[in-house]
């Protein structure tokens, strides 16, 4: 079975993502993008599937959401 994405939870709208950290090197990711925290609480990222939920957002509480 494949592990579900990481997810984060962020208290800004606007985040960056590179696929670096949690033990991977910078230069083992991806190239630097922003994702938009949109109306649902949430954005994610087209590279690596990392989750990024707003804290107090409508997604923060969705146990939907925060399952992945």
């Amino acid at each position: 079975m494949i592990p579900p994405p990481e997810t984060f939870r962020v208290s800004s709208r606007r985040v960056a993502c590179d696929g670096s950290g949690h033990g991977i090197d910078p230069a083992l990711g991806h190239p630097r993008i922003y994702i938009e925290i949109d109306e649902r609480g949430f954005g994610e990222c087209g590279y690596c599937d990392r989750r990024f939920v707003l804290s107090g957002g409508p997604a923060d509480s969705d146990p939907s959401v925060a399952a992945y």
